[in-house]
Protein backbone atom coordinates (compact mmCIF):
# COMPACT_ATOMS: atom_id res chain seq x y z
CA UNK A 1 0.00 0.00 0.00
CA UNK A 2 1.02 3.61 -0.69
CA UNK A 3 2.28 5.86 2.18
CA UNK A 4 1.14 8.66 0.74
CA UNK A 5 -2.68 10.11 0.17
CA UNK A 6 -3.95 9.24 -3.44
CA UNK A 7 -3.37 11.48 -6.39
CA UNK A 8 -6.00 14.42 -7.17
CA UNK A 9 -6.28 14.64 -11.09
CA UNK A 10 -7.55 16.98 -12.95
CA UNK A 11 -7.25 18.11 -16.95
CA UNK A 12 -7.28 21.17 -18.90
CA UNK A 13 -9.57 21.39 -21.65
CA UNK A 14 -8.96 23.91 -24.88
CA UNK A 15 -9.77 23.42 -28.39
CA UNK A 16 -8.98 20.93 -29.79
CA UNK A 17 -6.01 20.48 -27.51
CA UNK A 18 -2.97 22.60 -26.68
CA UNK A 19 -0.95 21.64 -29.45
CA UNK A 20 -1.95 24.52 -31.88
CA UNK A 21 -1.73 21.71 -35.10
CA UNK A 22 -4.26 19.69 -32.84
CA UNK A 23 -7.13 20.39 -34.75
CA UNK A 24 -5.42 19.24 -37.90
CA UNK A 25 -5.58 15.59 -36.04
CA UNK A 26 -7.87 12.93 -38.12
CA UNK A 27 -9.87 12.46 -35.12
CA UNK A 28 -9.73 16.45 -33.61
CA UNK A 29 -13.61 16.84 -34.76
CA UNK A 30 -13.08 20.48 -35.47
CA UNK A 31 -16.57 21.08 -36.99
CA UNK A 32 -17.67 20.36 -33.48
CA UNK A 33 -15.54 23.13 -31.18
CA UNK A 34 -18.48 25.20 -30.98
CA UNK A 35 -21.31 22.74 -30.15
CA UNK A 36 -22.39 21.38 -26.34
CA UNK A 37 -22.39 18.04 -27.60
CA UNK A 38 -18.61 17.97 -27.91
CA UNK A 39 -18.20 19.34 -24.45
CA UNK A 40 -20.42 16.93 -23.23
CA UNK A 41 -18.39 14.23 -24.46
CA UNK A 42 -14.79 15.83 -23.25
CA UNK A 43 -16.15 15.97 -19.73
CA UNK A 44 -18.15 12.48 -19.57
CA UNK A 45 -14.93 10.75 -21.16
CA UNK A 46 -12.95 12.32 -17.74
CA UNK A 47 -15.51 11.80 -15.46
CA UNK A 48 -15.58 7.99 -17.22
CA UNK A 49 -11.68 8.28 -15.69
CA UNK A 50 -12.45 9.57 -12.11
CA UNK A 51 -10.82 12.46 -12.57
CA UNK A 52 -11.41 15.45 -9.79
CA UNK A 53 -12.87 18.06 -12.25
CA UNK A 54 -11.96 19.34 -15.24
CA UNK A 55 -10.95 23.43 -16.30
CA UNK A 56 -12.27 25.32 -19.50
CA UNK A 57 -9.71 27.56 -20.27
CA UNK A 58 -11.37 31.53 -21.70
CA UNK A 59 -10.08 34.69 -22.48
CA UNK A 60 -11.23 38.17 -23.75
CA UNK A 61 -9.67 37.93 -27.16
CA UNK A 62 -9.11 35.37 -30.15
CA UNK A 63 -6.28 33.27 -29.20
CA UNK A 64 -2.62 33.95 -30.33
CA UNK A 65 0.86 32.48 -31.27
CA UNK A 66 2.14 35.41 -29.49
CA UNK A 67 2.27 36.15 -25.85
CA UNK A 68 0.67 39.37 -25.79
CA UNK A 69 -0.77 40.62 -28.86
CA UNK A 70 -2.86 39.30 -31.33
CA UNK A 71 -1.46 37.40 -34.51
CA UNK A 72 -2.63 37.42 -38.49
CA UNK A 73 -2.58 33.05 -38.42
CA UNK A 74 -5.56 31.74 -39.84
CA UNK A 75 -3.67 28.37 -39.47
CA UNK A 76 -4.84 27.90 -35.91
CA UNK A 77 -7.76 27.61 -33.79
CA UNK A 78 -9.18 30.76 -33.28
CA UNK A 79 -12.38 31.11 -31.32
CA UNK A 80 -13.95 29.86 -27.78
CA UNK A 81 -17.54 29.55 -26.23
CA UNK A 82 -17.97 31.02 -23.09
CA UNK A 83 -16.60 28.83 -20.49
CA UNK A 84 -19.21 29.51 -17.65
CA UNK A 85 -21.77 29.01 -20.34
CA UNK A 86 -20.22 25.78 -21.54
CA UNK A 87 -19.72 24.33 -17.51
CA UNK A 88 -23.46 25.45 -17.37
CA UNK A 89 -24.51 23.54 -19.75
CA UNK A 90 -22.85 19.97 -19.32
CA UNK A 91 -23.34 20.38 -15.85
CA UNK A 92 -26.61 18.39 -15.55
CA UNK A 93 -25.14 16.03 -17.83
CA UNK A 94 -22.17 14.79 -15.50
CA UNK A 95 -22.88 13.23 -11.43
CA UNK A 96 -19.12 13.28 -10.25
CA UNK A 97 -16.72 15.55 -11.77
CA UNK A 98 -15.88 19.05 -10.88
CA UNK A 99 -16.00 22.03 -13.26
CA UNK A 100 -13.84 25.17 -12.88
CA UNK A 101 -14.29 27.53 -16.00
CA UNK A 102 -12.01 30.02 -16.41
CA UNK A 103 -13.01 34.09 -15.74
CA UNK A 104 -10.59 37.52 -16.61
CA UNK A 105 -10.98 38.95 -13.63
CA UNK A 106 -8.92 41.77 -14.67
CA UNK A 107 -12.25 43.00 -16.95
CA UNK A 108 -15.43 41.16 -15.46
CA UNK A 109 -17.11 42.25 -12.18
CA UNK A 110 -17.07 40.34 -9.30
CA UNK A 111 -20.47 40.74 -8.76
CA UNK A 112 -21.67 39.32 -11.91
CA UNK A 113 -18.91 36.53 -11.40
CA UNK A 114 -20.10 35.53 -7.68
CA UNK A 115 -23.47 34.87 -9.35
CA UNK A 116 -22.44 32.66 -12.32
CA UNK A 117 -20.29 30.73 -10.02
CA UNK A 118 -22.83 30.52 -7.66
CA UNK A 119 -25.43 29.50 -10.23
CA UNK A 120 -23.36 27.08 -11.33
CA UNK A 121 -23.01 25.22 -8.44
CA UNK A 122 -26.24 25.01 -7.95
CA UNK A 123 -26.57 23.24 -11.18
CA UNK A 124 -24.03 20.90 -10.98
CA UNK A 125 -25.18 19.98 -6.99
CA UNK A 126 -21.97 21.45 -5.61
CA UNK A 127 -19.31 20.83 -7.93
CA UNK A 128 -18.12 24.19 -8.77
CA UNK A 129 -15.38 25.96 -9.27
CA UNK A 130 -13.65 28.77 -10.66
CA UNK A 131 -10.09 29.92 -12.16
CA UNK A 132 -9.31 33.30 -12.01
CA UNK A 133 -6.75 35.19 -14.69
CA UNK A 134 -5.54 38.20 -15.16
CA UNK A 135 -5.00 40.02 -18.51
CA UNK A 136 -2.42 42.29 -19.78
CA UNK A 137 -3.30 42.06 -23.61
CA UNK A 138 -3.80 45.65 -24.94
CA UNK A 139 -6.43 44.35 -27.20
CA UNK A 140 -8.57 42.77 -24.85
CA UNK A 141 -8.85 46.19 -22.56
CA UNK A 142 -10.02 47.70 -26.26
CA UNK A 143 -12.86 45.62 -26.28
CA UNK A 144 -14.17 47.60 -22.65
CA UNK A 145 -12.49 50.76 -22.99
CA UNK A 146 -12.81 51.43 -19.54
CA UNK A 147 -8.93 51.70 -18.70
CA UNK A 148 -5.66 51.50 -20.58
CA UNK A 149 -2.79 48.71 -20.04
CA UNK A 150 0.73 49.80 -21.36
CA UNK A 151 2.62 48.13 -24.35
CA UNK A 152 5.12 45.78 -22.93
CA UNK A 153 6.84 43.56 -24.72
CA UNK A 154 6.93 40.04 -23.48
CA UNK A 155 10.67 40.63 -22.40
CA UNK A 156 9.90 43.42 -19.99
CA UNK A 157 8.04 41.12 -17.57
CA UNK A 158 10.58 42.04 -15.25
CA UNK A 159 11.34 45.82 -15.94
CA UNK A 160 10.03 48.04 -13.18
CA UNK A 161 7.34 48.64 -15.32
CA UNK A 162 6.45 45.24 -15.88
CA UNK A 163 6.77 44.52 -12.63
CA UNK A 164 4.29 47.58 -11.76
CA UNK A 165 1.78 46.28 -13.91
CA UNK A 166 1.63 42.53 -12.82
CA UNK A 167 1.24 43.93 -8.84
CA UNK A 168 -1.12 46.11 -10.59
CA UNK A 169 -3.20 42.91 -11.84
CA UNK A 170 -2.42 40.47 -9.51
CA UNK A 171 -3.78 42.73 -6.27
CA UNK A 172 -7.05 43.48 -8.34
CA UNK A 173 -7.59 39.79 -8.63
CA UNK A 174 -6.72 39.05 -4.68
CA UNK A 175 -9.53 42.05 -4.25
CA UNK A 176 -11.42 40.07 -7.11
CA UNK A 177 -11.30 36.92 -5.04
CA UNK A 178 -11.79 38.71 -2.13
CA UNK A 179 -15.57 40.54 -2.99
CA UNK A 180 -16.36 37.28 -4.30
CA UNK A 181 -16.05 35.12 -1.46
CA UNK A 182 -17.70 37.83 0.27
CA UNK A 183 -21.15 38.01 -1.79
CA UNK A 184 -20.84 33.89 -1.26
CA UNK A 185 -21.50 34.57 2.17
CA UNK A 186 -23.91 37.49 2.06
CA UNK A 187 -26.73 35.12 2.22
CA UNK A 188 -26.60 32.53 5.66
CA UNK A 189 -27.13 29.68 4.65
CA UNK A 190 -30.95 29.05 6.51
CA UNK A 191 -32.09 32.56 4.65
CA UNK A 192 -34.75 31.11 2.84
CA UNK A 193 -37.63 30.21 4.56
CA UNK A 194 -40.29 29.01 1.93
CA UNK A 195 -43.03 29.07 4.32
CA UNK A 196 -46.04 29.13 2.22
CA UNK A 197 -48.55 29.21 5.28
CA UNK A 198 -46.46 32.50 6.85
CA UNK A 199 -45.72 33.77 3.28
CA UNK A 200 -42.36 34.42 4.11
CA UNK A 201 -39.90 33.10 1.71
CA UNK A 202 -36.83 34.83 3.45
CA UNK A 203 -35.18 35.77 6.39
CA UNK A 204 -34.30 39.28 5.75
CA UNK A 205 -31.75 39.58 8.53
CA UNK A 206 -29.86 36.51 7.14
CA UNK A 207 -29.31 38.45 3.75
CA UNK A 208 -25.54 41.05 4.52
CA UNK A 209 -24.30 43.83 3.28
CA UNK A 210 -20.75 43.28 2.44
CA UNK A 211 -19.77 46.73 2.16
CA UNK A 212 -16.71 45.96 0.29
CA UNK A 213 -14.39 49.54 -0.16
CA UNK A 214 -10.92 48.66 -2.04
CA UNK A 215 -9.17 50.07 -4.31
CA UNK A 216 -10.02 48.34 -7.18
CA UNK A 217 -14.12 47.88 -6.01
CA UNK A 218 -16.94 49.06 -4.51
CA UNK A 219 -19.54 46.56 -3.57
CA UNK A 220 -22.53 46.89 -1.64
CA UNK A 221 -24.08 43.61 -1.67
CA UNK A 222 -25.63 41.37 -0.74
CA UNK A 223 -25.79 38.54 -3.95
CA UNK A 224 -29.03 38.11 -5.57
CA UNK A 225 -28.13 34.40 -5.48
CA UNK A 226 -28.66 32.53 -2.44
CA UNK A 227 -25.46 30.91 -0.75
CA UNK A 228 -23.96 28.00 -2.90
CA UNK A 229 -23.97 24.89 -2.23
CA UNK A 230 -20.55 24.44 -1.06
CA UNK A 231 -20.74 27.82 0.73
CA UNK A 232 -17.69 28.48 -0.97
CA UNK A 233 -17.15 26.98 -4.59
CA UNK A 234 -13.26 26.28 -5.21
CA UNK A 235 -11.08 28.84 -6.19
CA UNK A 236 -8.01 28.07 -8.61
CA UNK A 237 -5.70 30.31 -9.84
CA UNK A 238 -2.28 30.30 -11.88
CA UNK A 239 0.83 30.55 -10.55
CA UNK A 240 3.21 31.61 -13.13
CA UNK A 241 6.05 33.41 -11.62
CA UNK A 242 7.07 34.65 -8.63
CA UNK A 243 4.72 37.54 -8.49
CA UNK A 244 1.71 35.66 -8.61
CA UNK A 245 2.67 33.13 -5.54
CA UNK A 246 1.12 35.80 -3.59
CA UNK A 247 -2.36 35.39 -4.82
CA UNK A 248 -2.54 31.66 -4.69
CA UNK A 249 -0.85 31.70 -1.06
CA UNK A 250 -3.21 34.44 0.19
CA UNK A 251 -6.72 34.07 -2.23
CA UNK A 252 -7.07 30.02 -3.74
CA UNK A 253 -7.97 26.95 -2.35
CA UNK A 254 -5.44 25.53 -5.68
CA UNK A 255 -2.71 26.57 -7.46
CA UNK A 256 -1.59 25.74 -10.52
CA UNK A 257 1.84 25.29 -11.26
CA UNK A 258 4.77 24.77 -13.94
CA UNK A 259 7.76 23.36 -12.75
CA UNK A 260 10.27 21.55 -15.18
CA UNK A 261 11.75 19.24 -12.79
CA UNK A 262 11.43 17.88 -9.11
CA UNK A 263 14.05 20.91 -8.09
CA UNK A 264 12.05 22.87 -9.40
CA UNK A 265 8.59 21.54 -7.78
CA UNK A 266 10.27 21.45 -4.46
CA UNK A 267 11.42 25.31 -4.86
CA UNK A 268 7.99 26.07 -6.37
CA UNK A 269 6.02 24.72 -3.86
CA UNK A 270 8.01 26.39 -0.65
CA UNK A 271 7.73 29.52 -2.43
CA UNK A 272 3.58 29.59 -2.21
CA UNK A 273 3.77 27.84 1.32
CA UNK A 274 5.46 31.14 2.51
CA UNK A 275 3.04 33.37 0.85
CA UNK A 276 0.23 31.43 2.51
CA UNK A 277 1.79 31.60 5.70
CA UNK A 278 2.64 35.60 5.35
CA UNK A 279 -0.98 35.83 4.73
CA UNK A 280 -2.01 34.08 7.73
CA UNK A 281 -3.53 30.87 5.90
CA UNK A 282 -0.66 28.59 7.34
CA UNK A 283 -3.46 26.54 9.07
CA UNK A 284 -6.09 26.65 5.82
CA UNK A 285 -5.82 23.64 3.13
CA UNK A 286 -4.35 24.36 -0.40
CA UNK A 287 -3.49 22.07 -2.90
CA UNK A 288 -0.79 22.83 -5.38
CA UNK A 289 -1.38 21.02 -8.89
CA UNK A 290 1.63 20.38 -11.51
CA UNK A 291 0.65 21.57 -14.53
CA UNK A 292 2.51 19.28 -17.75
CA UNK A 293 1.22 19.10 -21.58
CA UNK A 294 0.92 15.69 -22.29
CA UNK A 295 1.81 13.51 -25.36
CA UNK A 296 1.32 9.92 -24.46
CA UNK A 297 1.00 6.69 -26.59
CA UNK A 298 1.89 2.71 -25.86
CA UNK A 299 5.26 3.11 -27.70
CA UNK A 300 6.98 5.73 -26.59
CA UNK A 301 8.64 6.71 -29.48
CA UNK A 302 5.31 7.21 -30.96
CA UNK A 303 4.17 9.88 -28.30
CA UNK A 304 7.57 11.93 -29.94
CA UNK A 305 6.53 11.17 -33.30
CA UNK A 306 2.97 12.44 -32.89
CA UNK A 307 4.07 15.63 -31.61
CA UNK A 308 7.57 16.07 -34.13
CA UNK A 309 4.51 15.82 -36.95
CA UNK A 310 2.42 18.33 -35.18
CA UNK A 311 5.03 20.41 -34.86
CA UNK A 312 5.78 20.37 -38.75
CA UNK A 313 2.15 21.27 -39.41
CA UNK A 314 2.55 24.19 -37.23
CA UNK A 315 5.83 25.21 -38.35
CA UNK A 316 7.72 25.54 -35.65
CA UNK A 317 8.56 23.17 -32.02
CA UNK A 318 5.77 23.64 -29.93
CA UNK A 319 6.77 24.57 -26.40
CA UNK A 320 5.16 25.69 -23.31
CA UNK A 321 5.22 27.71 -19.86
CA UNK A 322 4.45 24.25 -18.75
CA UNK A 323 6.79 20.69 -19.13
CA UNK A 324 5.56 19.01 -22.07
CA UNK A 325 5.93 15.42 -22.08
CA UNK A 326 5.86 12.95 -24.49
CA UNK A 327 5.78 9.29 -23.88
CA UNK A 328 3.69 5.98 -22.26
CA UNK A 329 1.06 6.59 -19.55
CA UNK A 330 3.77 4.45 -17.27
CA UNK A 331 6.41 6.41 -18.00
CA UNK A 332 4.06 9.93 -17.25
CA UNK A 333 2.96 7.54 -14.19
CA UNK A 334 6.85 7.72 -12.60
CA UNK A 335 7.11 11.45 -13.59
CA UNK A 336 4.00 12.30 -11.30
CA UNK A 337 5.11 10.29 -8.22
CA UNK A 338 8.44 11.75 -8.47
CA UNK A 339 7.45 15.27 -8.51
CA UNK A 340 4.77 13.78 -5.98
CA UNK A 341 7.57 13.72 -3.86
CA UNK A 342 8.11 17.68 -3.80
CA UNK A 343 5.10 18.26 -2.35
CA UNK A 344 2.95 18.42 -5.26
CA UNK A 345 -1.00 16.88 -3.95
CA UNK A 346 -1.89 16.63 -7.66
CA UNK A 347 -1.82 17.38 -11.51
CA UNK A 348 -3.42 19.66 -13.84
CA UNK A 349 -3.07 17.63 -17.52
CA UNK A 350 -3.49 19.20 -20.26
CA UNK A 351 -3.30 16.54 -23.16
CA UNK A 352 -1.95 18.02 -26.36
CA UNK A 353 -4.56 16.83 -28.92
CA UNK A 354 -7.47 16.00 -27.25
CA UNK A 355 -9.04 13.18 -29.45
CA UNK A 356 -6.04 11.16 -29.09
CA UNK A 357 -4.43 11.70 -25.45
CA UNK A 358 -8.00 12.12 -23.31
CA UNK A 359 -8.54 8.80 -23.46
CA UNK A 360 -4.45 7.99 -22.91
CA UNK A 361 -5.03 9.61 -20.13
CA UNK A 362 -8.69 8.58 -18.96
CA UNK A 363 -8.10 4.79 -19.76
CA UNK A 364 -3.93 3.80 -19.43
CA UNK A 365 -2.75 6.38 -17.12
CA UNK A 366 -5.26 5.91 -14.72
CA UNK A 367 -5.49 2.38 -14.50
CA UNK A 368 -1.34 2.49 -14.23
CA UNK A 369 -1.99 4.65 -10.86
CA UNK A 370 -4.40 2.56 -10.12
CA UNK A 371 -2.31 -0.49 -9.92
CA UNK A 372 0.44 1.77 -7.78
CA UNK A 373 -2.61 2.79 -5.82
CA UNK A 374 -1.80 6.08 -6.17
CA UNK A 375 -5.38 6.77 -8.01
CA UNK A 376 -9.16 6.63 -6.79
CA UNK A 377 -10.96 3.74 -7.96
CA UNK A 378 -14.51 5.18 -7.17
CA UNK A 379 -15.64 8.90 -6.26
CA UNK A 380 -15.44 9.09 -2.62
CA UNK A 381 -17.64 12.34 -2.17
CA UNK A 382 -20.93 14.83 -3.91
CA UNK A 383 -19.07 17.88 -4.07
CA UNK A 384 -15.74 19.25 -5.96
CA UNK A 385 -14.61 20.58 -2.02
CA UNK A 386 -15.42 16.90 -0.81
CA UNK A 387 -13.38 15.06 -3.62
CA UNK A 388 -10.17 18.02 -2.77
CA UNK A 389 -10.81 16.75 1.36
CA UNK A 390 -12.11 20.49 2.06
CA UNK A 391 -14.09 21.36 4.72
CA UNK A 392 -17.44 23.49 3.66
CA UNK A 393 -16.49 26.20 5.54
CA UNK A 394 -18.84 28.08 8.07
CA UNK A 395 -20.55 31.61 6.70
CA UNK A 396 -18.51 34.95 7.83
CA UNK A 397 -21.44 36.57 8.58
CA UNK A 398 -23.81 33.99 10.46
CA UNK A 399 -23.97 34.54 14.55
CA UNK A 400 -21.54 31.83 16.04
Amino acid sequence: MSAQPPLHLAVALDGAGWHPAAWREPDARPHDLFTARYWADLVAEAERGRLDFVTFEDSLGPQSSHPIEPDARTDQVRGRLDAVLVAARVAPLTRHIGLIPTVVATHTEPFHISKAIATLDYVSAGRAGVRVQVSARQNEAAHFGRRTVPRLRFDERDTPEGRELSAELLGEAADHIEVVRRLWDSWEDDAEIRDVATGRFIDRDKLHYIDFEGRHFSVKGPSITPRPPQGQPVVSALAYGSASFPLVGGSADIGFVTPHDTDQARAVVADIRAAQAVAGRKEEPLHIFGDLVVFLDEDPAAAGARKERLDRLAGYVYTSDAEVFTGSAGQLADLLLEWRRAGLSGFRLRPGAIGHDLEQITRHLVPELQRRDAFRHAYEADTLRGLLGLARPANRYAAA
